[in-house]
């Protein structure tokens, strides 16, 4: 394995880890919202999640412009 794929695998792995800790305190943290207000959880629940998909997008547009 190359340094090149252990940083990237490295990053990936620290990525999953923290977006799994994220995920598994989602439902605390969307029904602690949820009590001063419902959409503003649904908002806040939804943001969460797609920052998931979106942190891998924005990281593999950098890795194309960078001509990995």
């Amino acid at each position: 394995m190359t340094p090149e794929a252990k940083s990237q695998a490295l990053a990936a792995a620290v990525i999953l880890l923290v977006v799994g800790v994220v995920i598994y305190f989602l439902p605390t943290i969307v029904l602690a919202i949820a009590a001063y207000s419902p959409v503003l959880a649904v908002v806040v629940g939804a943001a969460l999640l797609l920052g998931f998909f979106a942190i891998f997008w924005l990281r593999a547009r950098y890795q194309k412009r960078q001509g990995r």
